[in-house]
């Protein structure tokens, strides 16, 4: 009788041991995509100072600061990974169209205000890329946890399901490959 009490107690501890594994990832998922989330709303918040700053300049562009402003909204309105990584893929391709209209423009391409912002979202594309690669880190561990004998029986047993990568898509992973041209 001892000994069925002693092999209970160890496979209870063994259980509460995988389950609290599976909730500490869980926990580091939601904890990596707030980071992101973070980030992504520091972006937003600068894109409208950026559009205003081109706007003095630029009034005839206004097609181009209207996608971009349209591509803000769609990415602040999604979300989950997948969704998320979809409408900031179509976001960085506006900004980087409204970084093309500083070559067009000498005096706003000369705008402290306008240099200052490029440099803020330099920093935040930066950040963004950094807290994405963290959250695919523990996102893959989780997954496998999920995945794994004999973690997956009791992931599946307390309802612990696979979360979502944020990837790239082939096209912006090989825009990120390549080193910016900026030119002043």
């Amino acid at each position: 009788m001892l000994i069925a009490l002693g092999i209970a107690a160890v496979l209870a501890v063994y259980v509460v041991m995988i389950y609290n594994s599976l909730v500490k990832n869980r926990q580091q998922v939601k904890e990596a995509w707030s980071t992101i989330d973070t980030q992504l709303k520091r972006r937003y918040d600068l894109i409208p100072n950026l559009v205003e700053t081109v706007k003095g300049y630029a009034a005839h562009e206004s097609g181009t600061l209207e996608k971009v402003i349209q591509a803000r909204t769609e990415a602040m309105n999604q979300t989950g990974a997948k969704a998320k990584g979809k409408a900031e893929e179509g976001l960085s391709g506006a900004l980087k169209s409204i970084f093309a209209l500083g070559e067009s423009y000498p005096d706003l391409k000369a705008n402290q205000n306008f240099l200052s912002l490029q440099q803020e979202l330099s920093d935040t594309e930066t950040k963004i890329q950094a807290s994405r690669q963290f959250y695919n880190t523990v996102v893959m561990t989780m997954n496998t946890k999920v995945e794994m004998f004999p973690s997956n029986i009791f992931a599946k047993l307390f309802h612990f399901e696979k979360a979502d990568f944020f990837e790239m898509s082939a096209e912006e992973a090989k825009a990120a490959q390549q080193a910016p041209q900026v030119k002043f």
